[in-house]
């Protein structure tokens, strides 16, 4: 845990806040929104975030810990388990939980898992947030929303925002200021998130597969970053891209490697403005058989229970 902060006003609070939400709802770009610039990925594809994310929010006010979780549902294998556990540990450290939903529909069976499962028990208050408010029917929102609330026994807070334009946001942060408890700082007031460059290079390289690639490999792809090094001039990145078959590593390397360089070309370029500076990305693909199932090659992966 990085160590606290001195901080002078006797009102001031800072708290852990974990968002949890079936896949494909919109966390990340939640999580992106407040931050004011991109720190974790985002894809039409569901099930993309797979570790957890700290956004830091500070103001005069509060300092806010956003921590991203994998967008929950039953694990299939130990990936699938690891994911679950992420989500599991979060809530528990936490002072709040935004249950983030999708106000175009109803709530579904993913929504009751989530509850039944994750929220149902805790005594951490719990605040639903409604996403996608921008492009919801407005006559079936309403409808939409109480559907929301029965899921609970306590008559929980709903807050409206659209994550992609930035609506209710600032309504969003003060209340969640409400429930956090006075204290201290705990990151210094620039610092907008705990990953380092090679985590965020090895999330926007997976990103650019996912969206190049859609349903071809949903989520049988993992990048570890091999090395990066940093001058002034230029950061030299070597990165592998590990997948479960053979016809995988055809797909991404694509008709005389075309694919590849595109992946490439798109990650290189949104890593140099990330960087504030020049990007020399070499990428190799390696088929690595049942890496979802086999506890250590997830961990030799970086997926492994993280210590706050």
């Amino acid at each position: 845990m990085t160590n606290k902060i001195n901080n002078k006003d006797k009102n001031f609070k800072s708290g852990f806040v974990t968002l949890i939400a079936r896949p494909n709802v919109g966390k990340s770009t939640l999580l992106n929104q407040i931050a004011g610039q991109k720190i974790a990925i985002t894809s039409p594809v569901a099930q993309t975030t797979r570790n957890r994310i700290k956004c830091i929010h500070t103001d005069n006010e509060a300092q806010i810990i956003f921590v991203d979780t994998p967008g929950v549902h039953k694990p299939l294998n130990k990936l699938g388990e690891f994911l679950s556990d992420e989500s599991k540990n979060s809530i528990e450290d936490s002072d709040l939980i935004l249950f983030l939903v999708d106000s175009k529909d109803e709530a579904g069976a993913g929504d009751k898992w989530i509850v039944e499962h994750y929220l149902k028990n805790i005594n951490i208050p719990v605040i639903i947030v409604a996403n996608k408010t921008d492009i919801a029917n407005k006559t079936k929102l309403d409808v939409n929303l109480i559907s929301y609330k029965k899921l609970f026994e306590k008559n929980y807070p709903i807050i409206k925002v659209s994550a992609k334009t930035g609506k209710n946001i600032k309504i969003l942060l003060d209340k969640i200021k409400e429930y956090l408890p006075v204290g201290e700082k705990l990151y210094p007031d620039d610092e907008i998130t705990d990953q380092n460059l090679r985590n965020i290079a090895s999330e926007i390289i997976r990103e650019k597969i996912i969206l190049n690639t859609k349903d071809e490999i949903p989520h049988s792809v993992a990048v570890l970053i091999e090395d990066y090094k940093q001058t002034e001039t230029i950061d030299r990145i070597k990165a592998q891209i590990i997948v479960s078959t053979d016809s995988q590593k055809g797909i991404i390397i694509g008709k005389g490697g075309a694919l590849l360089k595109k992946i490439g070309t798109e990650a290189r370029l949104e890593l140099e403005e990330i960087a504030q500076n020049k990007v020399f990305l070499e990428l190799f693909v390696k088929v690595k058989k049942g890496w979802q199932k086999d506890e250590k090659a997830l961990k030799s992966l970086g997926y492994e229970k993280q210590k706050d």
